[in-house]
């Protein structure tokens, strides 16, 4: 990296801190670093840092937190930092008045082999959809999400056991030596962007809600488990129990098929020998980790140590 390559990174959450921190342990000329406002949260509704603030000024790092990424003094203050190169990681999308900036560009990690899996949520839906692999791309930004010529990728295989928690992890960890290679290419101009194919036929990652985060029973046991890794430990896999008195929510963390006959009706839960399983019919879902309302994510053997489900108890 030429000393004179001036790098503004954009990121939030912790994903990107892993990416940050790549970057200053290789001592990359980082003269700025932009993130999102503080926020009041908690039930405290205290105010809170992002992980890339707290990480950037633990490095004695110049932070901007602009709430209007259009702002005229805002611009003007990426402007005198005069950056040759904007680095992007798990940021709100920049308009062009931002990374058209840097003289050698604006470029994007993101979770997923693009053009597949744009979106807010790659990470997740890799996992739901059943791929056995996924990846890492670093692109150039456009006017368009996730759109732009693509730099490198890299590929990541997956297991049977990968949840979303151990995949965020694997991928920022690996996403910082795809940035310094990236940006390595872009310094030395040894690759051609390459755009990104425009066939419109590629798997998307759109936000989780409230209803794409929902069970359906109906669907084969296979999905269901996928579901429920794809959505560990956040936002979680929820659905409806239905007892003789009430009705409430819960979400499953961590579950395992068990393909066997029986006589049950779907949906109906049964506790035996310390366990949790939910009748389909192609066998039975265990769930091993769970969260009822008002209660920590624990074991089934934890829950079962103080709680009893109604024997009625069914699920929708």
């Amino acid at each position: 990296m030429a000393a004179n390559t001036r790098i503004i990174f954009f990121g939030t959450p912790e994903f990107a801190v892993h990416c940050l921190e790549a970057l200053v342990a290789t001592q990359q000329n980082i003269v700025a670093v932009v993130t999102a406002p503080d926020r009041k949260a908690g039930r405290g509704k205290k105010w809170r840092s992002s992980a890339v603030c707290l990480a950037a000024k633990a490095h004695g790092l110049p932070v901007l937190q602009p709430e209007n990424l259009k702002a005229p003094e805002f611009l003007a203050a990426l402007r005198a930092y005069d950056p040759t190169l904007m680095v992007v990681v798990a940021f709100r999308m920049l308009p062009k008045q931002v990374w058209s900036i840097p003289k050698k560009g604006c470029f994007n990690l993101h979770a997923s082999l693009l053009p597949h899996y744009r979106g807010a949520a790659p990470i997740n839906w890799a996992i739901i959809n059943g791929e056995t692999e996924t990846g890492l791309t670093t692109f150039l930004i456009d006017e368009k999400i996730d759109t732009g010529q693509i730099l490198l990728q890299e590929k990541i295989p997956l297991d049977p056991q990968t949840t979303a928690g151990s995949l965020h992890d694997t991928l920022a960890t690996q996403g910082g030596t795809l940035i310094l290679k990236t940006i390595e290419t872009l310094e030395t101009q040894s690759r051609t962007p390459q755009a990104q194919p425009l066939t419109g036929d590629f798997k998307l990652a759109p936000k989780l809600t409230k209803e794409n985060t929902r069970i359906r029973w109906e669907q084969e046991l296979p999905k269901i488990e996928a579901l429920i890794r794809g959505l560990s430990p956040y936002p979680g896999a929820w659905t409806t129990a239905i007892t003789a008195t009430e009705e409430f929510t819960f979400k499953i963390f961590k579950s395992k098929i068990l393909l066997e006959n029986h006589h049950h009706e779907t949906g109906t839960l049964v506790v035996a020998d310390k366990k949790i399983q939910i009748a389909h019919p192609s066998g039975w879902l265990l769930c091993e980790e769970l969260q009822l309302p008002n209660k920590r994510r624990m074991t089934a053997l934890e829950l079962l140590n103080g709680y009893d489900f109604d024997v009625k108890t069914r699920v929708k």
